[in-house]
């Protein structure tokens, strides 16, 4: 059996991971700052209480895991763009080629070619 302040701090860090979750599925990584250091007191004080109920914890494990999930996808989406981007920057160097030796020759792009307008 649970007291009534393990409940109020049980409900209190299911809010905090329902919130996280939702910073998760919009995108809005600078909304987990925050939330961090009040999840980890908030784990603390459970940790501290120790007198939860069965499906209280594993309903917290649940979702602590599936916002680990969420938070991995997100890391991995992150890390896709930055590679795309070096890719980007590496090709607007200009291009790689390799001649019949095996000998690597770079042949740069031309800059861009700027239009005049004229009236």
């Amino acid at each position: 059996m649970t007291d009534e302040k393990t409940d109020e701090t049980v409900a209190a860090l299911d809010a905090l991971l329902e919130r996280e979750k939702a910073a998760l599925l919009a995108g809005d990584l600078s909304g987990l700052d925050g939330l961090t250091s009040e999840k980890e007191a908030l784990i603390l004080r459970i940790n501290e209480l120790g007198n939860l109920a069965r499906g209280q914890v594993e309903a917290l494990e649940r979702k602590v895991g599936r916002n680990r999930d969420l938070i991995e996808s997100a890391r991995e989406g992150i890390r896709a763009v930055a590679d795309r981007m070096a890719e980007l920057r590496r090709i607007r160097q200009g291009l790689e080629t390799y001649d019949r030796s095996g000998q690597k020759h770079r042949h740069p792009v031309r800059a861009r070619a700027e239009l005049e307008k004229r009236a």
